[in-house]
């Protein structure tokens, strides 16, 4: 009887706003450092779909921002200087804009020069897959696609960008253990 209050409570909460509902879920966690990220689908500007997994094989920083999130604007400087600089070398930026329309964020990247993939998420499905409450947020997922570096609110500077860069470009392959 206690457990069907507690779940009637819940749903009311979540009836009346005060909590996403997402079928039976709590919603997603934020992704531990060295699991597997999870693999997503968005359209970019242009209407192409991109996944994450495409990028496999790169380091890519994943960026949830909105043009309305002025620590979010003003990171994104480092952001662009940085991918110009090592996207040659293996690095991607994948900024996932939250909720907004396309025609803002298309003349909000025009403005300011981007060059980096913009990926849409209108219904904020990768965003609650990667646990974001609140912007900015980046993700550095290695090569093997695993979760190297989870940042909330921080501001990105090209020099921690770098260093996050340097460092995972420095650690060796996981390898399973050999039984003996």
């Amino acid at each position: 009887m206690k457990r069907l209050s507690v779940l009637m409570i819940g749903m009311l909460i979540a009836i009346l706003g005060l909590l996403p509902f997402d079928g039976w879920s709590m919603g997603s966690r934020v992704p531990t450092v060295g699991m597997q990220a999870e693999d997503f689908h968005l359209t970019d500007l242009e209407g192409k779909s991109q996944s994450l997994s495409q990028y496999r094989g790169k380091i890519v920083l994943v960026n949830f921002w909105a043009t309305w999130c002025k620590p979010c604007t003003t990171e994104m400087p480092a952001m662009q200087t940085t991918y110009d600089k090592l996207r040659d070398k293996g690095f991607v930026v994948l900024a996932i804009n939250e909720l907004e329309d396309d025609a803002k964020v298309r003349e909000h990247i025009k403005q300011y020069g981007h060059t980096f993939p913009v990926l849409m998420d209108r219904d904020n499905k990768v965003a609650n897959q990667f646990g974001v409450f609140g912007l900015p947020v980046s993700v550095f997922i290695d090569q093997e696609g695993r979760v190297q570096e989870y940042i909330k609110g921080g501001l990105l500077t090209e020099q921690k960008i770098d260093e996050t860069v340097a460092r995972i470009q420095k650690q060796a392959p996981v390898k399973a253990a050999a039984l003996r």
